[in-house]
């Protein structure tokens, strides 16, 4: 489950692009909470903390401003295309008892059976769930898998009141074989079957 985490944000009194790069060139993060109607509040949080926060999916955040302290989740978290930094945080507050919808990562254990592959059709699910106890990640077996097997939304396994926001048909997970590896087998099978009848024909 996430993690209640505090950040100390202070308010932004200016915006622009200059502005934004000394705030990041200082070591923060510019960002935007909004929420339950409110007008959007433009701050700026501390880099490394946000970071680390942040490496944990749909983690429950207490922003903290000049002492008023509010329950907040990341909806967005832009990211720099090169560098390891963030460049922007959105910030949706959330209240006790509140549900939302949230993208959860799919995260796969288990090998299949020999010979085949799988295939991550989705890596997320979005689900609905309680703002204090929103999931970190779903777990999927694949153990054992053959051919053919395929397992959707549904098949999922959610913690207590967590519900799907998907399709419950949605397909997360399938397993194939590699077209080569098929090939290959069937010019196998028909090797060994073309062997077989010479044998037939000798005797």
């Amino acid at each position: 489950m996430s993690d209640k985490l505090t950040l100390t944000a202070q308010v932004r009194t200016e915006f622009g692009k200059g502005y934004a790069r000394r705030i990041r060139a200082a070591a923060g993060i510019p960002a935007v909470i909004y929420g339950h109607g409110e007008e959007p509040k433009h701050v700026v949080l501390p880099g490394h903390e946000t970071m680390m926060a942040l490496k944990h999916p749909n983690a429950l955040l207490t922003i903290d401003i000049d002492g008023d302290k509010q329950l907040a989740v990341a909806k967005d978290v832009q990211r720099h295309p090169i560098k390891p930094i963030i460049v922007h945080v959105d910030l949706l507050t959330v209240k006790k008892g509140e549900k939302i919808t949230v993208d959860v990562p799919v995260h796969l254990e288990g090998e299949v059976a020999p010979g085949a592959i799988h295939v991550l059709e989705n890596a997320t699910l979005q689900v609905l769930a309680e703002a204090t106890a929103l999931p970190e990640s779903f777990v999927v077996s694949i153990e054992g898998l053959e051919e053919g097997a395929k397992i959707t939304a549904a098949d999922v396994e959610l913690p207590k009141g967590v519900e799907l926001a998907v399709d419950g048909e949605l397909l997360v997970v399938h397993v194939t074989v590699p077209r080569g590896a098929a090939e290959d087998e069937a010019a196998e099978d028909e090797a060994e079957e073309a062997a077989a009848a010479a044998e037939g024909d000798e005797a």
